[in-house]
C-alpha cells in the first residue's frame, strides 16, 4: 500500500524522503526527519511512533543499522512493520516483517534507500533509487523525480491516492512538507510536484524569515510595501 524513498544529500547535509499510497495522507504517518539526524520511514501496517524512536536513537549515536536492530528487537507486532532509515553519515537499513503485505521490495544506493509493500512488482524499489541518482537538481528536485520513477515502473498494484515529501536542513523545523493527502482521480505524486514547482524558488526566503526577518526578501504580497 505504500512506496518510498529516503535519502541524505551529501552536498547540504539535506535529509529528505518522498512517499505514496492509496491509503490517505501517508505521510502524515510514515516520514519522518529530523535536522542534522537522519530520516526514517514506518510503513505497510503503520506504527507512526517508530519514526521518532528510529532518529532518537541515532539521535543519541546509534548508526542506522544499530537503531534499527534495536527498534526491531524490542518493538511489539514488529513484523507487521517495513522500517527504512538513513542516519548522519549516509548509512542506511531496512526491516520487511514477515507479514508485510503483498508484493514487497527494498533497494538502495549512496546514502539512499527505498521500500514498498503491496507494488505491482519487485522492481519499484530499484527504479526509485536509479531515478533519484539520475536526476539533475536540488534534493526536492530529485526526490520528485524517485516518486514519478517509482510510480512509472509499476508503482502500489491499485491507484494512489496520496503523496507527500518532507525534507530538514539546519533548523529544527522542515524546510519543506508538501502533501497531497487525497486525491480521486487525480495524481497525488503530480499534485506534490506541482507544489514543489511553486514552494522550492521561495523555500530559501520562508527560511530566511524565520532565521532572521531583518534580512529576509519582501513578502511579494498585496499590502506589502517592501519594506519587510
Amino acid at each position: 500500500m505504500t512506496f518510498s524513498l529516503l535519502a541524505r544529500c551529501p552536498e547540504t547535509g539535506r535529509f529528505g524522503m518522498a512517499i505514496s499510497s492509496s491509503s490517505p495522507a501517508v505521510a502524515a504517518r510514515c516520514a519522518h526527519a529530523r535536522a542534522g539526524v537522519g530520516v526514517a520511514a514506518t510503513q505497510n501496517i503503520t506504527d507512526p511512533t517508530l519514526g521518532p524512536r528510529l532518529l532518537d536513537l541515532m539521535q543519541a549515536g546509534a548508526s542506522a543499522e544499530a537503531a534499527m536492530a534495536e527498534v526491531v528487537a524490542t518493538a511489539p507486532y514488529v513484523e507487521y512493520r517495513q522500517l527504512l532509515c538513513v542516519d548522519a553519515q549516509g548509512r542506511v537499513a531496512t526491516h520487511s516483517g514477515s507479514k508485510t503485505l503483498g508484493i514487497w521490495a527494498l533497494a538502495q544506493g549512496d546514502g539512499v534507500v527505498a521500500g514498498g509493500n503491496l507494488l505491482a512488482n519487485q522492481q519499484v524499489p530499484q527504479a526509485m533509487v536509479d531515478g533519484f541518482a539520475a536526476a539533475p537538481g536540488a534534493l526536492g528536485d530529485r526526490l520528485i523525480a524517485a516518486l514519478r520513477a517509482g510510480r512509472d515502473a509499476g508503482g502500489e498494484a491499485g491507484p494512489v491516492h496520496s503523496a507527500g515529501m518532507l525534507m530538514v536542513d539546519a533548523d529544527t523545523w522542515p524546510c519543506a512538507e508538501l502533501r497531497a493527502d487525497w486525491t480521486d482521480p487525480d495524481c497525488p505524486i503530480e499534485a506534490v510536484a506541482r507544489a514543489w514547482d511553486v514552494y522550492a524558488p521561495q523555500m530559501a526566503a520562508y527560511l530566511q524569515r524565520a532565521r532572521d526577518p531583518r534580512e529576509a526578501p519582501s513578502y511579494g504580497v498585496p499590502g506589502d510595501d517592501g519594506t519587510a
